[in-house]
């Protein structure tokens, strides 16, 4: 019977009060499953490592990105070869984008029940905490520093819509300066409004960050929004959402396997962004590991 991890706080909250048809649609179309119920933070990855070393070859993860994330950093700790399915049901979704599962509990229990499983590459990442330990987890959609890691917090802590936030915030921004090295080229110096490490195409909400990410190319995506005015953040937002930022003169993208990023002034404290959470801060160290996860989609 496979297990299915539900973070009952994820959407505000309505992941808990929706549970019951949750449940009732998963059951009418995957069957029997022993459903796991998280309390706090940490709690998804650390039941999840815990089944897969029970023998567990199926866990689902209830909720959002964060709980995805978490469930599939348990499943990759664990060192066992389980499979990661997905029930969505929380704020952001965009790691189901990338896979086009659908966000409707009965659609997507369907996929549960007939997909097809695929191995996909996962994202590692170094950093430093927020007690300033070092600190590694992975990740299997995007990470990022610059204006995001603001929008995430403002979004966390007020409640508002990804959208909304990312306005909010763009009055307020100035370019984050980095020092960067993708590979074994020679390190860059860079002024940006945001900087992402992609695994996966969706961020913030259904922002299409890297519209050309490949969750089995070995390879991250990696896209720098420079410094951009305010009226021009405002105007260029749909661009986001539609994938058509790349080819802005203010916007790089390369593809990279390892990718070190640290602030220009070694003194400057930015934070870092992992499948929307805010885990730590730079210096960091980003490594694709390919075709690490086995996850079931459509």
């Amino acid at each position: 019977m496979s297990v299915v991890i539900v973070n009952p706080s994820s959407a505000g909250g309505s992941t808990g009060e929706a549970w019951p048809q949750i449940a009732s649609d998963l059951r009418a179309e995957f069957g029997a499953f022993r459903p796991l119920f998280t309390k706090k933070r940490g709690d998804a990855a650390a039941l999840a490592s815990e089944a897969a070393r029970k023998g567990e070859k199926l866990i689902i993860a209830c909720g959002g990105d964060g709980t995805v994330s978490e469930v599939a950093n348990g499943i990759l700790s664990s060192g066992k070869d389980v499979e990661l399915g997905i029930l969505p049901s929380g704020t952001g979704g965009d790691f189901r984008r990338t896979l086009e599962i659908p966000s409707k509990s009965r659609a997507a229990a369907k996929v549960l029940s007939t997909g097809r499983t695929v191995k996909i590459d996962v994202g590692r990442v170094s950093f430093v905490d927020h007690k300033g330990n070092e600190a590694m987890r992975y990740f299997v959609g995007v990470a990022s520093c610059g204006m995001s890691t603001k929008v995430i917090e403002r979004v966390k802590k007020d409640g508002i819509s990804f959208a909304a936030s990312l306005l909010q915030t763009a009055v307020r921004t100035t370019p984050t300066r980095l020092v960067v090295q993708l590979d074994d080229s020679h390190e860059r110096n860079l002024a940006v409004l945001n900087y992402c490490v992609a695994n996966a195409r969706y961020f913030g909400g259904g922002m299409k960050i890297a519209p050309d990410a490949k969750l089995t190319d070995g390879k991250f995506d990696v896209v720098g929004v420079g410094d951009l005015s305010v009226l021009k953040i405002f105007t260029s937002a749909p661009r986001v959402y539609t994938g058509s930022h790349l080819s802005m003169p203010e916007v790089s993208h390369a593809l990279a396997r390892k990718i070190t990023v640290r602030p220009h002034d070694r003194t400057a404290e930015v934070a870092l962004e992992v499948d929307g959470e805010l885990p730590g801060r730079l210096p960091a160290t980003f490594q694709i590991v390919p075709k690490a996860l086995r996850v079931r989609t459509r």
